[in-house]
């Protein structure tokens, strides 16, 4: 099977890599679209308008499943997208569900672009799955150009993380898959303080199903 995963820059090469570990036996094409760089400030239109052709070329190329690998194309365009692409869309957003039934505190932080943060789909995820809780969502909004351009300022993510664990954050959600790319470095500066999650093995649970069933 050719697993097609698409993001609009290098976190989707996160992405692959851990479905290539994963599902070896799978051909795994990975599009990124640099170019237009960063989503997370752009419209839903926009979007439509910058994600659609490129996943109608990857089901041109052969891929008989794509993994959004984008947080902010999930949480804002999806639904689009799955009625005019004929082939399974896994998409990836932020884990609030597991974040809420994880925390001890009652507090968590939402690691995410702008866009996503504004969603109606994030919003649904808040609504249904962190009532009672205290969601804290800092500004992440230069993160992934920092990770893209690798000029990664250890100490505005360290001021972000600390303010994130002072106000008793216990779990972190990284709800944008270029931040997988820091994962450790959020880690050691949460310090024990915090869990961090990301989505990338649910991903992978979810292709290992739709292998299954074609």
């Amino acid at each position: 099977m050719k697993i097609g995963v698409f993001d609009s820059g290098v976190g989707g090469l996160s992405v692959a890599n851990a479905v290539k570990k994963a599902l070896p036996q799978a051909e795994v094409m990975l599009r990124e679209d640099k170019e237009n760089l960063p989503y997370g400030t752009k419209t839903s239109k926009r979007l439509l308008t910058l994600v659609e052709p490129i996943l109608r070329e990857m089901v041109a190329d052969g891929c008989e499943v794509i993994v959004v690998a984008c947080n902010t194309v999930t949480t804002t365009i999806i639904n689009q997208l799955r009625e005019r692409i004929k082939v399974p869309l896994i998409g990836m957003e932020p884990m609030i569900k597991p974040a809420a039934e994880q925390t001890k505190t009652k507090v968590i932080a939402v690691c995410a672009t702008p866009r996503t943060l504004a969603s109606d789909r994030y919003n649904w995820l808040k609504n249904e799955y962190a009532k009672g809780l205290k969601v804290i969502e800092p500004d992440c909004g230069d993160w992934a150009m920092m990770i893209e351009s690798e000029t990664i300022s250890r100490d505005k993510i360290a001021k972000i993380i600390d303010d994130a664990c002072e106000q008793g954050a216990d779990v972190i959600v990284l709800g944008c898959t270029h931040y997988h790319w820091i994962e450790d470095l959020i880690n050691n500066l949460a310090n024990g303080r915090a869990t961090v999650i990301q989505p990338e093995q649910p991903v992978i649970n979810q292709l290992k199903k739709v292998m299954s069933l074609n």
